[in-house]
C-alpha cells in the first residue's frame, strides 16, 4: 500500500495489467515471490469501508476546489456507494493482482463509472490514503471498545451493589490479609477499567488528525482544502506536516499500549475467576454458558472462557512489541515495512473485543458463594490488624508496640488452634492485661469490614455509595448514546 513497485498474486497478472497500475516505468511483471510477499489485499480489505469514506470526502473536496467537475464527483460518489454495497453484500470480488484494497476499489469503480474513476487519485497518494484509512479504522475500533468497556463497568457495578456487604478474604501475596467485601473487590476493576477507557480516549484525541492531502510525502501542488476533508471525516484538524502524516504509526502503538494494559487487567480478573472456581476456593459458580467439560473426566467443569481470556494478553502485548520493532528503525517518510502495521493491530483489537465480551458475560453469569467466602475471610487471623488498631485506639499504645502485642496473641491463638474471635479473654490478658472484653467488638470479619469507613475503604456503606455513583454515571452516559 505505497507508491512503489506492485506486488503480485498467485495468479500472475499480465504485463499489461501490471503496467496499468505502475505506469510506464516498469516493462515486466514482478517475480511470483515478490508478488506473494508484497500482497496485502488478504488482510487490508477490511479497510474498505474507511477507504470509501475517505475517497468520497476527497472527491467532494476536489470538486469544491474546481480540480474535479461536479459531474465527475457525483459519478464517483455514486460509484463508490455501489462498490460499498457490493462489499457489504459479500459479492465484491477482490483481486490479488491489484495488490491492495485501494487499487481493488478504484478498479471496480472504473468498471462501474468509466474514465472518471481515474481522476479520483488526483492530489493524493496511497501513502496518505492508507494512513487516513488506518486512522479511521483505529478510531472506529476505539469507539467500539470504549462503549463495551462501559458495559463491563456497569455489570461489575451492578453486582457490586448487590454484594456490598458480602464478606470475602482480601489477599496480599495470595495470603489472607484483611476481610473485604465482594462488592469492594469488584469495584476495584470498575476503577481500573475506567482508567483503561481514559487511555483509549486519550489515544483517540491524539490520533484525530487527518493525513489526507499529505500525498506521497511532500504535499501537493493542487489547491486542495485539507481542512474540508478533515472535517468531512470527523477529524479535528489536518496533520500539520506531510512527512509526519504519511510516516508515523504512533497512534496505532498508543492504542495497542492501551489495549495491552486493558488486557492485563482482564487477565488478572480471569486468573481470579479460575482460582475462585476451584474446589480449594469454591468462592463462585459459573453456569454451563461459560464452562466446558472433559472428554475423559465427567466431573469436570472447566472455566475455559476465563483461561482463554487470560491467554489473549499474549497476542495483544505481542502486537504492540511487533509494531514497535517495525517502526523503530524507519527513516522518514514511508517505507513498505509499514505494511506490517495492520495485521497485528487488526488481530489485537479484535482479540481484545472478544475478551471484553467474554469477561462481560462471565461477570453477569457468576454468582458468589457467600458462606464459603465468609468462612475463608476468617481464616489466617485476618482481623489481627483490627486488634492492633483497637490497642492503639483504646489503650493508646504506639502502633509498633500494638503490632508486637498482636503478633504474640496470634502466636498464642495458633498454638491452641483458635481464631482471634474465639480466643479466651484471659489468654489475651496474659499478654496484655489491659485488654477488655470490648476487644471482641472488632474481631469478627463483619465488624472488621464495617469499620473500614475511610474514603475508598471496604465498609459496606462505602461500597454501596460507590457502586450507585458508578451506576448513575454509566446510565447517564448510556442515555446520551
Amino acid at each position: 500500500m505505497t507508491d512503489k513497485p506492485a506486488k503480485g498474486t498467485a495468479n500472475t497478472p499480465s504485463n499489461a495489467q501490471s503496467n496499468a497500475m505502475w505506469g510506464g516505468r516498469f516493462a515486466m511483471s514482478p517475480a511470483e515471490v515478490m508478488q506473494e510477499i508484497n500482497v496485502s489485499i488478504d488482510f487490508d480489505k477490511r479497510l474498505a469501508p474507511q477507504d470509501i469514506r475517505g475517497s468520497k470526502a476527497h472527491a467532494a473536496m476536489l470538486a469544491d476546489a474546481g480540480i474535479l467537475t461536479k459531474a465527475d464527483a457525483k459519478e464517483i460518489a455514486k460509484g463508490l456507494d455501489a462498490v460499498l454495497a457490493e462489499i457489504e453484500a459479500g459479492t465484491f470480488k477482490y483481486s490479488r493482482s491489484l495488490e491492495d484494497v485501494h487499487m481493488n476499489v478504484e478498479s471496480r469503480l472504473k468498471d462501474i463509472i468509466g474514465a472518471a474513476a481515474g481522476r479520483l487519485h488526483t492530489a493524493r497518494s496511497r501513502n496518505d490514503q492508507v494512513a487516513t484509512d488506518f486512522r479511521l479504522y483505529v478510531r472506529d475500533q476505539i469507539d467500539g471498545i470504549v462503549h463495551v468497556l462501559g458495559s463491563v463497568q456497569h455489570a461489575l457495578a451492578k453486582k457490586a451493589e448487590a454484594h456490598a456487604a458480602t464478606v470475602m478474604p482480601g489477599f496480599t501475596h495470595l495470603q489472607p490479609a484483611q476481610p473485604v467485601t465482594f462488592g469492594h473487590h469488584l469495584l476495584a476493576y470498575v476503577e481500573m477499567i475506567g482508567r483503561d477507557r481514559g487511555r483509549f480516549l486519550d489515544a483517540r484525541a491524539r490520533l484525530n488528525e487527518c493525513p489526507l492531502g499529505s500525498a506521497a510525502l511532500a504535499g501537493t501542488s493542487f489547491p486542495i482544502d485539507r481542512h474540508q476533508t478533515a472535517e468531512a471525516l470527523g477529524f479535528d484538524r489536518p496533520m500539520a506536516n506531510s512527512l509526519d502524516g504519511v510516516s508515523d504509526r504512533d497512534f496505532a502503538l498508543e492504542t495497542l499500549s492501551a489495549a495491552t494494559i486493558t488486557a492485563i487487567h482482564f487477565s488478572r480478573f480471569a486468573e481470579e475467576i479460575v482460582s475462585w472456581m476451584t474446589p480449594q476456593f469454591g468462592f463462585i459458580t459459573l453456569t454451563d454458558k461459560f464452562t466446558t467439560g472433559s472428554s475423559i473426566m465427567p466431573q469436570k467443569r472447566n472455566p475455559d472462557a476465563a483461561e482463554l481470556s487470560r491467554a489473549k494478553v499474549g497476542r495483544i502485548a505481542g502486537a504492540f512489541q511487533s509494531l514497535a520493532m517495525v517502526m523503530k528503525g524507519l527513516p522518514l517518510a514511508y517505507s513498505k515495512d509499514m505494511q506490517e502495521d495492520k495485521e497485528v493491530t487488526f488481530d489485537a483489537l479484535e482479540s481484545l473485543t472478544l475478551v471484553i465480551a467474554a469477561m462481560n458475560g462471565m461477570i453477569e453469569d457468576l454468582e458468589p458463594v457467600p458462606e464459603v467466602m465468609r468462612t475463608a475471610a476468617g481464616r489466617g487471623y485476618s482481623t489481627a490488624t483490627d486488634l492492633a488498631d483497637w490497642l492503639v485506639r483504646e489503650l493508646k499504645m504506639p502502633f509498633r508496640d500494638a503490632h508486637h502485642v498482636t503478633g504474640s496473641i496470634v502466636k498464642a491463638a495458633e498454638a491452641i488452634g483458635l481464631d482471634l474471635e474465639h480466643m479466651p479473654l484471659a489468654d489475651m490478658q496474659k499478654i496484655e492485661p489491659r485488654i477488655t472484653k470490648a476487644v471482641f467488638s472488632v474481631l469478627s470479619v463483619e465488624n472488621s469490614v464495617k469499620s473500614r469507613v475511610s474514603y475508598g475503604g471496604t465498609a459496606p456503606q462505602n461500597v454501596l455509595k460507590s457502586a450507585r455513583a458508578w451506576l448513575k454515571r454509566l446510565e447517564k452516559e448510556r442515555s446520551k448514546g
